[in-house]
């Protein structure tokens, strides 16, 4: 199973882009975040007619997530549990069966939480510790489990060009990384550090100063996490493994001067003896 992530930045905006995307790279699932438009007006039949399924959770302006999948959704749920006045459309979660396994598999657009003196930065640590209890409950469902999206979260000084730059930033503060780490610690993995300690692996860069000539970037501000013994024994289908994850450059390159740019994970089983087509 191919699965992407990616913040659009406006679906609207973005149409043409996404589109060509998904007819060059077929994933079979894509978490897609800012999609920047209510429900009624996201684009859902120019994107079924490449064959996807589409489930979308949107707001005026601001946020919004979709998942389009090929797979038939057996289950959609929108908004995050533990804020029923939370109206942020920043989370939608679906499951999809591939062979005979339930995956589940949410879009996650977490709080940015800048300036973090304000109380923008209380409300994505509460955020935070919200998706927590939610991702303890599900692994304890032990089903595959997949938090695809943008974590606005800088793990570690690896993760970023200029460590000293973001010293004071919400993304970097000792809290935002310590409950990433709690995130992790719950027995998840991020799918590129499971398999690559390279640095300079970005997903972002500013329009300012040529970061993108640079590859000033930040890090993967799109990530993937999803649990540890999966990675170790079964991946996101029964006797599956995860491979070859790759964030896709050209096409952030394709939009604007900046990222974010779309990431893509395969899970496969080691039975097939076909090769595995490059991300």
């Amino acid at each position: 199973m191919r699965i992407a992530t990616w913040n659009v930045n406006s679906i609207k905006q973005r149409l043409d882009n996404v589109l060509a995307w998904l007819k060059e790279r077929e994933p079979d699932v894509a978490c897609l975040q800012e999609t920047k438009c209510v429900d009624k007006a996201f684009p859902r039949e120019a994107i079924e007619a490449l064959g996807y399924n589409v489930a979308v959770h949107g707001q005026k302006t601001f946020n919004g997530v979709a998942v389009v999948s090929k797979l038939r959704f057996d289950e959609v749920t929108a908004r995050l549990p533990g804020d029923d006045e939370d109206d942020h459309a920043r989370f939608l979660e679906v499951v999809v069966t591939s062979g005979a396994r339930a995956v589940r598999i949410a879009s996650i657009y977490l709080p940015n939480g800048n300036p973090p003196e304000t109380d923008k930065y209380i409300y994505k640590l509460r955020w935070m510790d919200r998706l927590l209890h939610y991702a303890d409950a599900r692994l304890r469902l032990e089903e595959p489990l997949v938090l695809a999206g943008d974590y606005n979260v800088i793990p570690a000084p690896a993760d970023v060009h200029d460590p000293a730059a973001w010293a004071g930033d919400a993304l970097f503060l000792p809290h935002t990384r310590a409950k990433f780490r709690a995130l992790l610690h719950l027995g998840l993995v991020e799918a590129v550090r499971a398999t690559t300690d390279a640095e300079g692996i970005y997903t972002f860069w500013d329009y300012q100063a040529g970061a993108w000539q640079k590859n000033a970037g930040i890090p993967r501000l799109g990530k993937t996490v999803r649990p540890r013994a999966r990675l170790d024994r079964t991946g996101f289908v029964k006797s599956g493994r995860l491979t070859a994850p790759a964030v896709r450059c050209g096409t952030a390159r394709s939009i604007a001067p900046r990222g974010p740019a779309p990431r893509f994970y395969r899970s496969r089983s080691p039975a097939s003896r076909r090769h595995c087509r490059g991300p």
